[in-house]
């Protein structure tokens, strides 16, 4: 099978993909060093408006794993509470697997309860936490195979860890900045409990680039980064009230880098994409088919800097919106939308509260500290934001004349989508699955 002709031959693919990081690295502006994870954009291409499809855990990895919307394969919630991908849909290794591709697994997959079922060749599942999956990567390639590979390599951090009086991000082994030398993002008061697990966050940022920098050193001591395309992305937004958990830029905007001798260095591209879009541009590289249902569209000639596709002059032609959604977490929280590269509008479904904080910020210090003010007021039901002017989503357009068109026109999108998608929530309220009523009975999960 014939790979992009930008390669000279198909490049063995490593995909890097932490829990809940959203864009929280020093190549995205984030006071924080991820001198490993920089190089990547040094050395290849930062993608800055990158979306994606849900800001939770397994309906976003959903998206990456199938190149279609969580909704439309089965994953309205997360898969350790009752939902998981529908019989029928093939995945991103199953699809390499068949473009000639071993396919290997390292560490977190959080889109079924059994690894089995997403068709990878062998899994290393004993752990999830960054070192000992970066140990595991490093051992697997000391004996690489002799096709080329697609290794998925993901770390819990991220993610916060549960304890006993809720979820923290502190723990002895990460080493964090001092709260009084990190800055809050905009989009969150400066109170200190804030400040303090932002700092305990960043300790686990720093693991996870640690993480990375082992891997990339043995990629390149193995003699395999002159033929590997290493790609750095993750979930969602990271687990703070207003990101993790809604449709604000805070929950779906999500780092993507993209690295390999062939790319050029240090390009950055503008263009709006969709989690979707990774199935299909990884599928592209390889020589793969993708599926006629996919969602997904290639942004593989964007890889090269300028949008030109290379050697067969195909252009990239872009996409004009993306769209995002959330059913299930540990509550129901019913939310559509879609994003432009200007706009974004967002539908919720019932009487939600103002900003939804799912179980792990809820019980978090932060989402403590910020309950009264996010969590005691109704949501409306709808909300349109201009993200030129007001990138921080703090006022509400949906009822301003002046922008009663493009409210029309991109409600009327999300309208088509759902119609499209079969979406369930045009049949009304979502049934629970008993398995959810069930697990939920047990918590804390992390």
């Amino acid at each position: 099978m014939d790979s992009d002709p930008a390669f000279e031959r198909r490049p063995n693919v490593l995909l890097v993909h932490p829990h809940d990081l959203g864009r929280r690295l020093g190549c995205y502006g984030a006071a924080v060093e991820t001198p490993a994870i920089d190089s990547l954009a040094a050395d290849g291409v930062r993608f800055d408006q990158h979306v994606c499809t849900a800001p939770q855990c397994s309906p976003s990895r959903g998206s990456m794993v199938s190149g279609r919307y969580p909704h439309d394969v089965g994953l309205l919630g997360l898969a350790h509470l009752g939902w998981g991908l529908d019989d029928e849909v093939e995945t991103l290794p199953e699809l390499l697997g068949d473009a000639g591709y071993e396919t290997r697994l390292f560490g977190v997959q959080h889109e079924v309860v059994d690894p089995e079922r997403l068709g990878y060749d062998d899994h290393w599942t004993e752990s999830e936490l960054a070192a000992d999956v970066a140990e595991a990567t490093v051992d697997f390639l000391d004996d690489p195979p002799d096709d080329p590979f697609f290794a998925s390599v993901g770390f819990f951090e991220p993610h916060r860890l549960s304890r006993y009086q809720g979820f923290r991000f502190d723990d002895p082994r990460y080493d964090a900045p001092a709260p009084d030398a990190v800055d809050p993002p905009d989009y969150l008061p400066d109170v200190r409990a804030v400040r303090e697990e932002l700092a305990a966050f960043y300790g686990m940022v720093r693991a996870v680039d640690d993480a990375v920098g082992r891997i990339l050193d043995r990629l390149e001591a193995a003699g395999l980064r002159e033929e590997t395309l290493v790609v750095f992305t993750t979930d969602h937004g990271p687990a703070f009230p207003r990101a993790k958990g809604t449709l604000y830029e805070a929950g779906v905007g999500t780092a993507l880098l993209a690295a390999h001798p062939a790319l050029p260095d240090g390009a950055v591209r503008d263009e709006l994409l969709s989690n979707v879009d990774l199935l299909p541009t990884l599928l592209d590289v390889a020589g793969g088919d993708v599926p006629p249902e996919v969602d997904g569209q290639s942004f593989a000639p964007l890889l090269w800097g300028d949008g030109e596709g290379k050697g067969d002059g195909e252009a990239y032609d872009g996409r004009d919106e993306a769209f995002l959604e959330m059913t299930f977490h540990d509550k129901y929280n019913p939310t559509r939308g879609v994003r432009t590269e200007r706009y974004k509008y967002v539908r919720s479904f019932g009487d939600l509260p103002l900003v939804y904080l799912p179980m792990d910020v809820l019980q978090s210090p932060s989402g403590r500290a910020l309950y009264e003010r996010f969590y005691t007021s109704a949501r409306p039901a709808e909300e349109l934001y201009d993200l030129d002017a007001d990138p921080l989503e703090q006022e509400n357009l949906i009822d301003d004349p002046e922008h009663a068109e493009v409210a029309d026109r991109l409600r009327a999108r999300v309208d088509a989508w759902m119609e499209r998608t079969d979406d369930p929530l045009l049949d009304g309220d979502v049934p629970v699955p008993p398995e959810h009523v069930e697990r939920m009975k047990t918590y804390p999960w992390g």
